[in-house]
């Protein structure tokens, strides 16, 4: 059993990495879903539409439908499953990955801008010196 104080820094780091992640989202252009299905592709490479459902935890028909309209886009394209003749494999198209890339570049822009905006100096080390600690708690 973690220790009282453990549980109330648990806690509170969750609820402000929380906050922390919802606000940057907030810079994405384009769907939160569409951003999280390129994303997906681009950490996992090619996935059937049923194995990318069974990661963002939708049902298969609404993944399908996200992939027709991502597919729509130029944003992902689909090829020939290499074992299974039955499956096809959706990866991002050369579109998909450079629009990926803008999302995240504004996310850390606006990120940045913040860190210099509302932090210290003396803050923004303690910052950095953290996210070793927070790499840390993530690979436990």
């Amino acid at each position: 059993m973690p220790l009282p104080e453990s549980a109330a820094v648990a806690a509170e780091l969750r609820t402000a990495m929380g906050k922390l992640t919802r606000r940057v989202k907030q810079e994405d252009q384009m769907p939160l879903g569409q951003v999280a299905v390129l994303g997906a592709l681009d950490r996992d490479g090619a996935m059937t539409t049923s194995e990318l459902a069974a990661d963002q935890r939708v049902r298969p028909q609404s993944m399908a439908r996200a992939v027709g309209l991502l597919m729509e886009q130029g944003l992902i394209t689909r090829r020939a499953h290499p074992t299974d003749g039955r499956k096809s494999l959706v990866e991002l198209s050369p579109v998909g990955r450079a629009l990926l890339e803008e999302e995240r570049e504004r996310r850390a822009d606006w990120l940045a801008r913040a860190i210099e905006a509302e932090l210290t100096g003396e803050e923004r080390e303690l910052l950095a010196r953290g996210i070793a600690l927070v790499e840390r708690l993530a690979a436990h």
